[in-house]
């Protein structure tokens, strides 16, 4: 019997049963009586973990080579959807030679706080970034055959707690901020497997969650595959059958199996819903068998690690550049202080923890691409072995002797990782100190940061320099001396803020709560939409980033398609000297809205690449459906009519330039009843009029809009619930029967 012919109603209901869990910690279980194979799923999402024998999730295990890609954090401030996918092609090639069924990865969470201690894993404090990236990099992966798992689903924002923390979060946010990014992967990229999270949320573990997993997954979204817990992620493993989430992982040793096959015997279970989950692994098992051998071996690490330096490069961004400082001349004396120069620090802790098949230092690096004399002084000790202030010396002396300094500083492995939440966001105060010195040593210093999450910059007003560069895989050594050199342009942009204080974070009351609950209380107000509405300085704006040359806007111009989608073409042109690339960004704000919204919010990005001179038109498409706000009235996305303002930016607080756009709003009506207010009732198309004629009736053209007092009493009125108008009209003897009043106006035909 082979594979295909194989359907459940072949199978017993404990081989059923046995399906729906893991066999060990990477595998799923064969059936060897009806030939169902095992397949194998392992760590993502910025490299292959696989690992040699055993198995654990916190990269404790050792595991083989593969080529370690610069993780989300880097990757993200690309914005380039092409170079996403191509780095998906790469993983998936990788995955596919090593007989890998399904990659564990992409992650999409958003960055609600910059304390989570696995945002290095993430893309962005906003879903659109997030949602079109973890789109590019699914498809990369699976058009080799193999299987991406998009995770982890859902609001696991933070690592406190993790396994049992409730994200209670209102339903608007949780639509518009925390969900928007893996729907667009789902309906864009159809993921074969989606990993639900640990956390509950809303006091319901994900893995229970039958509104997350099936009706919202799959019904609302059209989710056609596998949903797989997170590694011990599973409470009640029979509640997760019957919820949606098909595969546990790891194996149980058989203990939840057999929950389930009593859970059927005893009437608690329909067997059908094992059935629905067996299928799905069938299904699962019949993809990976299809797509095995499509990247046959070897796998060519040299051309990998190459485009893992052109994604390291592309990962940086330049955030300041004072007086032209950089790129370096190639002939200048460069002392190169730090001791993340020689050893970088290149990726986060925990399972993504890839064992590389090279790795770059930067000191090495800028020694192949300097024409002057390179110096090093280490500046600090990561272990803390040495006196530090002899190591300070040193690197002072260094640069003091030099044209230039480059400072590396950054944080410790030990400060981030998975399992665990940071607690500040400040450098060490000993990097801090060292920077100090080495400027008022050498005014001429660049400092080259590393780090999986943001950090404050007190240093940056008197720094005439600075390279966020992130975490940026093996090849981050080569690539942070390709940009100090102007080997590459940077074009890189923030996706998330980088704030002056951590107290201005808004997270930062609710963070990460308490007895196994957090409350999302900034609500929508995540990342920039939270700056922005507070007015608050930041050190660098979300979408900021510089380059070596420089970029002007001509004048927006909107038109909308047949399907209501917003089309914007604008003129961008270089200006300056040397090649570039430019994210462009649009922007939407809707100031007469009548419901609560930030004061703009992205929802389209692209990129050009222009020659000294050249001039280019840009086109950005902004979906009708990411206009839309989530109803809560009537539970559905609602896109409201007005005129829409759209900043094109080259940052979230760069605007070029603007244009408006009226568009069409979605009716909405809503269910009238005696706590309906009046506002609510004049809006609807058949009470409203019916209404107007009652005012006319009683007041004569509809009563005066504005009391003698000055009170407007439209505004009062609009609250007022229609139910409680009826004593006012008994009250005004205005001849009407008030009950038969508002009982003609709720009628059935209203």
């Amino acid at each position: 019997m082979s594979l295909d012919d194989v359907s459940v109603d072949a199978l017993t209901l404990d081989e059923k049963a046995a399906l729906a869990s893991g066999a060990g910690f990477w595998y799923t279980k064969p059936i060897d009586r009806v030939h169902v194979p095992w397949i194998m799923l392992t760590d993502g999402p910025h490299g292959l973990r696989k690992q040699r024998e055993g198995g654990d999730h916190l990269g404790i295990g050792d595991s083989i080579p593969a080529t370690c890609f610069p993780p989300a954090v880097g990757l993200g401030s690309s914005w380039d959807v092409d170079l996403v996918r191509r780095v998906g092609r790469a993983l998936g090639v990788e995955a596919s030679s090593e007989r890998v069924g399904v990659l564990l990865g992409p992650g999409v969470n958003i960055k609600r706080s910059p304390l989570c201690g696995r945002n290095f894993e993430y893309f962005s404090e906003d879903p659109v970034i997030s949602g079109t990236l973890g789109a590019a990099m699914v498809a990369g992966i699976q058009s080799q055959g193999v299987g991406a798992s998009l995770k982890h689903f859902a609001a696991n924002n933070q690592e406190t707690d993790r396994m049992r923390v409730s994200a209670d979060v209102d339903p608007r946010p949780l639509r518009e901020i925390y969900l928007r990014g893996f729907q667009r992967v789902i309906e864009e990229a159809q993921p074969w497997t989606v990993m639900c999270s640990y956390n509950r949320i809303n006091g319901v573990y994900a893995s229970e969650d039958r509104w997350l997993l099936s009706t919202v997954l799959r019904e609302e979204w059209g989710f056609e595959g596998l949903v797989v817990s997170d590694w011990g992620a599973v409470d009640d493993r029979v509640a997760g059958i019957e919820a949606g989430m098909d595969l546990e992982m790891p194996s149980s040793g058989g203990v939840t199996d057999a929950a389930i096959v009593a859970a059927v015997r005893d009437g608690r279970l329909e067997e059908s819903v094992v059935d629905r989950s067996a299928s799905r692994v069938l299904g699962l098992v019949r993809k990976v068998l299809a797509g095995a051998g499509s990247a046959a071996g070897p796998v060519d690490v040299d051309a990998h690690h190459r485009l893992a330096r052109e994604a390291a490069g592309r990962s940086i961004v330049l955030l300041k550049n004072d007086g032209g400082l950089l790129p370096l001349a190639r002939d200048a004396d460069v002392a190169v202080i730090g001791a993340f120069a020689t050893e970088p620090r290149y990726q986060g802790a925990g399972s993504s923890l890839i064992n590389p098949t090279r790795l770059d230092n930067a000191l090495d690096e800028i020694r192949l691409l300097a024409a002057g004399k390179v110096t090093h002084a280490a500046g600090f000790d990561l272990s803390g072995a040495q006196p530090a202030e002899h190591l300070r010396a040193e690197a002072v002396a260094a640069a003091a002797r030099a044209d230039v300094a480059v400072v590396f500083l950054g944080l410790p492995a030990a400060t981030e990782s998975e399992g665990y939440d940071r607690v500040d966001i400040d450098l060490p105060a000993e990097q801090l100190a060292l920077l100090d010195a080495v400027l008022d040593a050498n005014p001429n210093t660049v400092a080259v940061l590393s780090n999986g999450g943001v950090v404050a910059l007190p240093f940056a007003p008197k720094v005439p320099a600075i390279l966020e560069a992130w975490l940026l895989g093996q090849a981050g050594g080569g690539a942070t001396a390709d940009i100090l050199f102007g080997e590459v342009n940077p074009s890189a942009k923030l996706t998330e803020t980088i704030p002056l204080r951590l107290a201005d974070s808004p997270a930062y009351l609710d963070f990460p709560g308490e007895h196994s609950h957090v409350r999302y209380g900034e609500g929508l107000f995540v990342g920039y939409r939270w700056y922005d509405a507070r007015d608050l300085d930041v050190a660098f704006p979300f979408g900021h980033g510089l380059s070596y040359t420089t970029f002007e806007y001509g004048q927006a111009v909107a038109t909308t398609t047949p399907a209501g989608d917003v089309e914007i073409r604008v003129l961008v042109s270089n200006v300056g000297d040397v090649p570039g690339r430019e994210v462009v960004q649009a922007y939407t704000a809707l100031s007469d809205s009548r419901i609560t919204r930030p004061p703009r919010e992205l929802k389209a990005f692209t990129s050009v690449v222009l020659e000294p001179g050249e001039c280019r038109e840009v086109g950005l498409t902004i979906r009708r459906k990411d206009l839309a706000y989530w109803d809560i009235r009537v539970d559905s996305w609602i896109v409201e009519g007005g005129s829409y303002r759209v900043d094109v930016a080259a940052s979230s607080r760069d605007i070029r330039t603007s244009v408006s756009v009226d568009l069409t709003g979605d009716a909405v009506l809503l269910p009238l009843s005696r706590n309906s207010t009046i506002g609510e009732v004049l809006a609807h198309p058949v009470a409203g009029p019916r209404l107007m004629s009652l005012f006319s009736e009683m007041m004569g053209d509809g009563g005066p809009a504005v009391m003698p007092d000055g009170v407007d009493i439209s505004r009062m009125l609009d609250s007022f619930p229609i139910g409680r108008a009826a004593m006012f009209a008994a009250a005004g003897d205005f001849g009407l029967d008030p009950t038969a009043m508002i009982e003609g106006l709720l009628s059935e035909d209203s």
